[in-house]
């Protein structure tokens, strides 16, 4: 845990899921950040829920920029999150599968041209399937995104392993990193409030937790961490979040992963349900502080 004597060595990169809305989007999103006291943010590509694309020419871009550079914010400091109807696990419809590859190809695309450097993906679900070929289906999905001549990493988000979904077991994770070919472009997106829902206790047994990940993935492949507390219990494998310090995870623990010395300069996003600017500023200011 960091001291308060060496807190100012830390890098610590803390933020939120911020909103690309009309009439000023991606300005509007790190403008948002800023009211929160934050140095990095996570936006979405588009509305997570469907497939239409507003224009990048509507998103702001140069404003964006250079709002970024006039408040010291670094590009690489925020991270993209992908769309939820995507799914590369999906190996019973044979059309979804490569539906999924081409529009997130046109999804990384479009974020790469912006500048952006990482893009987080859920894995997907295998639904009743065998769940070793759907995590070979999205390594090869993978592989053909990494096709286009683009410089974009993806970033693989840990699930909660309700229902059929992949990726909730760092085994799954490992699986799909090596079959991937450029093996450097591929990482992992901690949800904290899925690893404690699948069964991972980050509340009292952390260390053990980040050594197993270290063993079987490596802890260099961590990119980025999701921030949420928890409704459900450890092993429920219910997708709930809460507010920091308002669930079965606890505010204790999150500060841990928040200041944890193997996590310096990870960027954290907070993912918790929305509430008034005011609060939120309050949830990033106690996380800010390691004791």
């Amino acid at each position: 845990m960091v001291t308060k004597e060496n807190k100012e060595k830390y890098n610590l990169l803390i933020g939120r899921h911020c909103l690309v809305k009309a009439p000023d989007f991606l300005l509007g999103a790190v403008q948002e950040a800023l009211t929160y006291e934050a140095n990095s943010l996570m936006v979405y590509s588009g509305v997570p829920q469907n497939s239409a694309r507003r224009p990048l020419s509507d998103w702001k871009i140069p404003e964006f920029k250079k709002f970024l550079v006039k408040n010291n914010l670094d590009i690489n400091n925020v991270v993209v999150h992908g769309p939820y109807l995507v799914n590369l696990a999906n190996t019973i419809n044979e059309k979804i599968f490569p539906w999924s590859v081409k529009f997130l190809k046109g999804e990384v695309a479009r974020m790469s041209e912006i500048g952006f450097k990482t893009i987080i993906i859920h894995p997907g679900s295998a639904l009743n399937a065998e769940k070793n070929k759907s995590l070979l289906q999205i390594a090869k999905g993978i592989n053909e995104i990494f096709e286009e001549n683009v410089t974009m990493r993806i970033a693989l988000e840990t699930s909660c392993g309700r229902g059929g979904e992949t990726g909730s077991k760092f085994e799954e994770l490992k699986k799909i990193i090596d079959n991937v070919k450029q093996k450097e472009r591929v990482g992992i997106c901690w949800d904290t409030c899925h690893l404690y829902a699948a069964g991972y206790d980050i509340k009292d047994n952390l260390e053990g937790v980040i050594k197993e990940f270290s063993e079987i993935i490596d802890l260099d492949k961590l990119w980025v961490i999701h921030l949420n507390d928890s409704s459900g219990e450890l092993g429920s494998k219910t997708d709930l979040h809460k507010n920091i310090g308002q669930g079965k995870i606890g505010l204790k623990a999150l500060k841990k992963i928040v200041w944890h010395p193997k996590f310096n300069g990870i960027v954290k996003i907070l993912e918790t349900p929305r509430k008034d600017e005011k609060f939120f500023q309050e949830e990033i200011k106690i996380l800010k502080t390691p004791h």
